[in-house]
């Protein structure tokens, strides 16, 4: 079986190192908020091209802290597209406030900035571009949109890491962003972990006051926070594995124009490659979405192949049981995406002899 991503394989390539930072960990007494969590933070900081990164226990956590340190409650709105991970909407309607949806572009499943404009409203304070599968949201249209009408831009990176347009990183392209370290990221720890990144000082300041039970001064409490902390030994291991992070991402770039030149079914569709359209948008391909009407026959095909799959993701955020009131919401461009969408083993892993057996499966699929 072809992997979908061999975790193990992906880490292993690091395993002295690894070793060696849980070493330095073990030896130094300290677990939390130590040395490592402040080195991976400047050296996060200096990659994504901002001014302050600040660890936090996940990418959920990484959203709920920005939203809450800029007072985005009950009554207020914020924009974000119908199709994203459930996690982005999650983070919006903890902190009180009503998660907006609006569609996609469909050709790059993007936030449409087009359709962001008229979803702005007297109580709308942010807009949360999600950088899907690893592809830049067309920044420069919502930030322009965002300054028309007086709102901050909020980056959900957690698929993202790397990636960048006009010379510059995701991460540094809003107000602020959040990112995950979910192993299976591109730039994934060994559990959990997150981090936000902004050029606010005060913002900064904020979260890393609420991150840790609103403390700013030991056993001083100027705000109601939460335990979310980015653990030394993540950190130690990210630290590890971010100088590698552009070659993996390079790896995964090769892979993806190989998937894009050699697969020719006429029945699936391939994602738009990085130079599509008025504007370059680089893609880190966090992930390798194609497309196809009859997808479940597809995965079944690949599966006999010895291909393995993933839906990224079956059922759109609209039909969920925990956001019960948008049931009767119309939204058909994320449906037929959520309907059709199947995602390719991608990993910097994945040899040449695999990449080709996953070509060669997909264009015999009887389709």
């Amino acid at each position: 079986m072809i992997p979908f991503l061999d975790l193990h394989q992906v880490n292993e390539r690091f395993r002295p190192d690894m070793d060696a930072a849980v070493k330095r960990v073990l030896d130094s007494g300290w677990y939390l908020l130590g040395e490592e969590c402040a080195a991976f933070e400047r050296e996060f900081a200096a990659f994504c091209g901002t001014r302050h990164a600040i660890g936090c226990a996940n990418g959920l956590d990484a959203l709920k802290l920005i939203i809450q340190a800029y007072g985005i409650g009950p009554g207020d709105e914020v924009i974000a597209p119908a199709n994203t991970y459930i996690a982005s909407l999650i983070a919006i309607s903890a902190n009180g406030a009503t998660p907006v949806l609006v569609e996609p572009d469909p050709a790059t499943c993007l936030i449409d900035p087009a359709q962001v404009e008229t979803h702005v409203t007297p109580r709308t304070k942010a807009i949360m571009a999600v950088h899907l599968y690893g592809r830049v949201a067309d920044m420069d249209a919502i930030r322009a949109i965002a300054a028309r009408h007086g709102l901050l831009v909020i980056e959900d990176a957690a698929q993202a890491h790397g990636a960048g347009i006009g010379g510059r990183r995701v991460g540094s392209l809003g107000d602020a962003a959040g990112f995950s370290f979910y192993p299976g990221k591109n730039l994934g720890c060994l559990g959990d972990g997150g981090a936000v990144t902004t050029d606010d000082d005060a913002l900064a300041e904020k979260i890393r006051a609420l991150r840790n039970y609103g403390s700013d001064v030991k056993y001083h409490f100027p705000y109601r926070g939460t335990n979310s902390r980015l653990d030394e030994v993540q950190a130690a291991w990210l630290r590890v594995k971010l100088p590698h992070l552009d070659a993996d991402n390079a790896r995964r770039a090769e892979i993806a124009a190989r998937y894009g030149r050699e697969i020719v079914h006429p029945a699936v569709s391939l994602p738009l490659p990085a130079d599509a359209g008025a504007r370059p948008l680089s893609n880190v391909w966090h992930v390798y979405p194609v497309r196809t009407a009859r997808r479940d026959d597809l995965r079944r095909h690949l599966d006999a192949c010895g291909v393995q799959t993933v839906i990224h993701y079956p059922i759109p955020p609209h039909r969920q049981p925990a956001y019960a009131e948008w049931s009767g919401l119309s939204l058909p461009v994320t449906e037929a995406i959520h309907d059709t969408v199947l995602s390719l083993p991608m990993s910097p892993v994945l040899d040449d002899d695999q990449v080709g057996a996953v070509i060669e499966a997909v264009n015999s699929w009887p389709g």
